[in-house]
């Protein structure tokens, strides 16, 4: 090689770092070319020889800027392959030192067979040594090098032409007949993002990435190029810019974000390995893994002198400001930690200060749900990672918890709502229990054998209530939750009134219970088994026999004996069904309340063969409750899902099971009266024929805001959370004192004033029999929610009609109110407000203070339901109430679906101003409150709500612009085929009365005529649902004769084809009624 050539090349090198650079790119296009490569590898061979000892080589980078010289990787006499690498530096990148080479040392415990034949990636490889050094040792597939320093990348490759090759150009082929160049790729990224674009899976992720204490946000703004700046280029190796982490505080931000990307690139069985600085402390170092959902484990750990030029007084401001204490070390051979604030003073006074220096690898115990957990964090809910906490001590809890909030992410993320369900709970959760029985225990059951609950104790309470025996006899271990009244009256004496359920206690054992049975004879029977008798079928046989004999309807709670495990133990009762169709008069209760994860959590199901039963059951839980929370049945679903997606379906035959003994014993007890009376005019779900489109729900299928998923996925996700965390009442105090102008006050005495509920619907139930013990009548104005008036007839409650006008849109007035109320014993008010439900009418503060001062003149109380509010879109927002001086006795009754846009979470309160009432709501004892994940949820968006500026308060906005959108094209809609519309301003649904051109049309399908379209237009839902598929609301269920309700926060698809079926029903109507006309003529 020619001596002026590199002479030439050196005084280019002098002028500047820039233009060493600019010798080196041009040197590089030589090197990837392979006509000159081979010369190009000769130059730097000379190039390097010209410079051949430490002294040389320092002066060489001051004067030339740049050094090439060798890094030796061991000295170990038995090591067979290359010993030393050859690199280049320039300053304007990272200069190797103990950080990297820590690191080296920490790879280098892995065993041989760890990195071979993988594919790896190494972040913040800088000159590339380490990568290259990898490909050299373990042989992997691939070794992608990555660096934000587009000079780095520049000089890494240089560096492996420069191993790749020998001094004379030639490849230097390893056992494989491969060389560095086969192995080792060098790119220009930000962390992960070259893996991202180009959709790579990857085995290994290394990475010894620099921790800042004193960010710079600023700096990262800049455009990073290879033309910037050296002193900037350089920087981009030694800090972070703050990214959004909580490990911020402690510079460990950007390892923090490798971390998370790296979860959505490796793959399941990979691992990652990280080089950490021990200053925050080794219990923060091994948090930032663990509650990501790693494993790890510390490979190496030294210690390093903390650098001269750092300065760590931001440390000492968070000590100052925080109980967190830092960890350094006086010297390298100190062993006792020293705070920020005394390693700050003992470095100023000239001492030595040391920090430790760890590599950990890590794999994820769960990979491919903590992949679709991180997967959902990224779109949209960063802002809640920092609460994310999937470390364990319990492999158990783990096991539970992972697979729940992956599956709870997968359903936030995939559906902009909750969907409707059945009342006899989800689908989906109803098979996987009768998947669980069919397998585990060779049942076959179907998915319509399977009713959900909120709670053992609802179910039990539910199945009294809709049955009504004057005597049941329920085991002593299930009565603390039902009615003090039923554990009290004399029924047994024959002193109680028709349709008074009086409950006797008895004890669990099988021998005694049935001596009971047949010698008092009740008409319903609640029980468990004894642990000792829960092993054979013989208990739960004789319980059957002795039932049937004295025609006792029979319930049994096999909760304490059945296992969600893939080794259940062995259940009697379940051993008989495997062999015996369930006779009619029986059913099996199972309430699932045991669970490693969340406490009291809860929910239950019934077991039953009879679909009558099945029917009647699954309605009492529509009327008092409305529904069963579906994220119970999320949790308990994955539960089991876990128990059967390992398994192989349909391989064994059918179970062939002997028909029951007594399918229909003609004298077990029938439905109460009021029971069957209330299912005979309640229009409850429709299952047959089945709805296309539901405008006859309450639940909202608008989209859910993104902060409400927040809310609910961090509820979920949070660990260890206090008290005061999930005390929601304070926020619902300021709730009800901002919009309805009520001092609820603190402390205890409010709190014994204050109810929760799953749901307003299922304390509304508890407020009727509250009136029901009191006496009272409930007073409900036409053109009230028909679901309310149902569950106060299922209830027996006496009631009574205030009549409204339409003229007045069929709000209640204070001249109603004193027309009617002298004439009713003990009325109670029934009054929805601000939103009238369902017809989405109006009231303003003043109407609302004269129907409150007609009640406390007529001496009544009043229910003033606010769960159907909030959704105002007509009107002034800030109208807000004022009833701190109400003379009234009254309970408020709330939700928050509606306040809070939270779709299927929901929570019912209940605020009474009379001790009395409270007094009489606590004997009600089988009440289903929300979990504390719900009421964490609940608090956080109640705080949002209180801030005009946040996202909650924008999505109600455009909630609200949504639903007086909606409310317009339908009243259009409907005008235009005829019908009366009554002006809506709020809620999600109006009522309108049927065109008088439909009443006495009969609809003709094909030769098939159906039934004509009465004059109250009754029959008008099933009309209108047989013909489009589309279910509304008839009269029967507004109370107001001819005026039907429609529900418009459906789904846009589905609300465009509900105003085409009304169009559609329109013209099918008038064209069948010819087809009739001419017919009969």
């Amino acid at each position: 090689m020619a001596i002026a050539e590199i002479e030439g090349f050196l005084k280019e090198c002098e002028r500047s770092g820039d233009a060493a650079y600019a010798a080196f790119k041009s040197l590089l296009e030589r090197l990837d070319d392979p006509v000159t490569r081979s010369d190009a590898r000769v130059f730097l061979a000379e190039l390097q020889s010209r410079f051949g000892t430490k002294e040389s080589g320092d002066h060489c980078f001051r004067v030339y800027h740049f050094r090439i010289h060798d890094i030796f990787l061991t000295d170990y006499e038995g090591y067979s392959k290359r010993k030393k690498l050859t690199m280049l530096e320039i300053p304007s990148i990272f200069i190797p030192e103990d950080w990297s080479f820590t690191f080296y040392e920490g790879i280098n415990r892995h065993p041989d067979s760890i990195f071979k034949d993988k594919t790896v990636v190494e972040l913040g490889c800088g000159n590339g040594w380490i990568s290259i050094a990898l490909a050299e040792k373990w042989l992997p597939l691939k070794v992608y090098g990555l660096d934000i320093n587009p000079r780095a990348v520049k000089v890494a490759w240089i560096n492996l032409y420069l191993n790749a090759l020998d001094e004379s150009g030639h490849g230097i082929y390893d056992q494989e007949k491969k060389t560095l160049l086969d192995r080792v790729e060098f790119h220009e990224s930000d962390l992960l993002a070259y893996c991202r674009d180009n959709n790579m899976e990857l085995d290994r992720i290394v990475g010894c990435i620099p921790q800042i204490l004193n960010p710079n946000p600023e700096a990262m703004s800049k455009i990073i190029t290879e033309n910037a700046s050296e002193e900037f280029l350089h920087s981009l190796s030694n800090y972070c810019a703050l990214q959004g982490f909580v490990e911020d505080q402690f510079g460990l931000g950007l390892i923090a974000r490798a971390v998370e990307e790296g979860i959505s690139v490796i793959k399941p069985t990979g691992f990652m390995i990280f080089n950490i600085g021990g200053r925050p402390g080794q219990g923060v170092c091994r948090r930032l893994f663990e509650r990501r959902g790693f494993r790890i484990t510390k490979l190496w750990q030294t210690k390093v002198l903390q650098a001269a030029d750092t300065d760590i007084s931001a440390l000492v401001e968070i000590e100052k400001n925080s109980p967190h204490r830092f960890e350094f070390f006086m010297g390298l051979v100190g062993d006792q930690p020293i705070c920020a604030r005394t390693a700050l003073a003992y470095g100023k006074s000239g001492g030595r200060i040391s920090h430790a220096l760890s590599v950990y690898s890590c794999q994820l115990r769960h990979p491919n749900q903590v992949k679709v957990i991180f997967d959902f964090l990224k779109n949209g809910f960063q802002e809640i990672s920092s609460s994310l906490d999937l470390s364990f001590d319990d492999d158990a809890v783990a096991d539970e918890k992972i697979p729940f909030l992956a599956y709870l992410a997968s359903v936030l993320k995939s559906n902009s709502f909750f969907p409707l369900e059945p009342p006899a709970g989800s689908i989906r959760f109803r098979n996987l229990i009768a998947g669980f029985m069919k397998i585990y225990h060779h049942i076959p059951l179907t998915t319509e054998n399977v009713i959900v609950f909120p709670s053992r104790a609802v179910a039990i309470e539910n199945a009294l209530r809709l049955f009504s025996p004057q005597l049941a006899i329920v085991d002593e271990n299930l009565t603390r939750q039902l009615p003090k009244q039923w554990l009290t009256s004399l029924g047994i004496e024959g002193t109680t009134a028709e349709d008074v359920v009086t409950v006797i206690e008895a004890p669990r054992q099988s021998d005694l219970m049935i001596e009971l049975i047949k010698r008092l004879r009740p008409q319903v029977v609640v029980t468990g088994i004894a642990p000792f008798e829960a092993i054979t079928s013989s208990a739960f046989e004789h319980l059957l026999a002795a039932t049937r004999e004295v025609g006792s309807r029979l319930l049994l709670d096999i909760s304490d004996h059945l296992e969600l495990s893939s080794l259940p133990a062995s259940n009697g009762v379940l051993k008989y069904l495997a062999g015996n169709v369930l006779p009619s008069h029986a059913a099996i209760l199972c309430g699932l309340v045991k669970n490693q994860v969340y406490s009291d959590l809860e929910v239950a199901f019934v077991i039953c063969e009879e679909q009558s039963i099945v029917n009647a059951l699954s309605r009492t839980v529509e009327l008092l409750e409305g529904h069963t929370p579906v994220f119970s049945q999320y949790y308990y679903g994955c539960l089991v899902h876990e128990l059967l997606a390992f398994q192989i379906p349909n391989r064994r035959p059918p179970t062939q099971r002997k028909p029951a003994a007594d399918r229909s014993p003609s004298k077990v007890i029938g439905f109460a009266r009021a029971a069957a009376a209330a299912f005979g005019v309640a229009e409850l779900f429709m299952s047959s024929p089945p709805a296309a489109i539901n405008m006859d729900v309450d639940q909202s299928f608008l989209p859910i805001p993104s902060t409400v998923k927040a809310s609910i996925f961090e509820g979920f996700a949070r660990q260890n959370m206090a008290d005061s965390e999930t005390d929601v009442l304070p926020s619902i105090h300021q709730h009800l004192l901002r919009t309805l102008g009520l001092p609820t006050g603190g402390g205890a005495a409010s709190s014994e004033l204050f109810f929760y509920g799953n749901s307003p619907l299922g304390l509304f139930s508890k407020l009727v029999l509250c009136c029901i013990q009191e006496g009272g009548t409930l007073c409900f104005p036409t053109g009230a929610n028909g679901n309310y008036v149902s569950a106060a007839n299922f209830l027996k409650s006496a009631t009574a009609t205030i009549h409204t006008r339409r003229e007045d849109d069929f709000k209640l007035t204070a001249a109603a109110l004193a027309a009617a109320l002298p004439s009713i014993s003990n009325p109670w008010v029934y009054l929805s407000a601000p939103t009238a439900a369902p017809t989405g009418a109006l009231y303003g503060h003043q109407e609302i203070q004269s129907l409150l001062a007609a009640c406390a003149a007529a001496g009544a109380r009043v229910v003033l339901d606010t769960s159907f509010s909030g959704l105002e879109f007509a009107g002034e927002d800030d109208d807000h109430w004022e009833l701190g001086s109400c003379p009234a006795l009254f309970a408020v009754l709330g939700g928050f679906s509606y306040h809070l846009l939270t779709g299927g979470l929901d929570l019912g309160f209940l605020l009474v101003n009379d001790p009395a009432m409270a007094e009489a709501l606590r004997s009600f004892q089988g009440l289903s409150r929300p979990h504390g994940t719900v009421r964490y949820a609940l608090k956080k968006l109640l705080a949002l709500k209180a801030q005009p500026s946040s996202h909650l308060h924008a999505a109600l906005r455009h909630h609200k612009q949504i639903l007086a959108d909606r409310s317009r094209r339908l009243s259009e809609t409907l005008r235009a085929c005829g019908w009366e519309v009554v002006g809506c301003g709020g809620g999600t649904s109006l009522v309108a009365r049927l065109p008088p051109a439909y009443v006495g049309k009969v609809m003709v399908e094909g030769s098939a005529v159906t039934v004509a379209v009465e004059e109250d237009g009754n029959n008008m839902r099933e009309v209108l649902v047989r013909a489009t598929g589309l279910c509304i609301n008839s009269g029967s269920w507004t109370g107001i004769p001819g005026y039907c309700r429609f529900s418009f926060a459906l789904p846009d698809d589905l609300f465009d084809q509900a105003l085409h079926s009304i169009r559609r029903f329109h013209q099918l109507l008038l064209t069948s009624a010819i087809a009739s006309h001419s017919t009969t003529t």
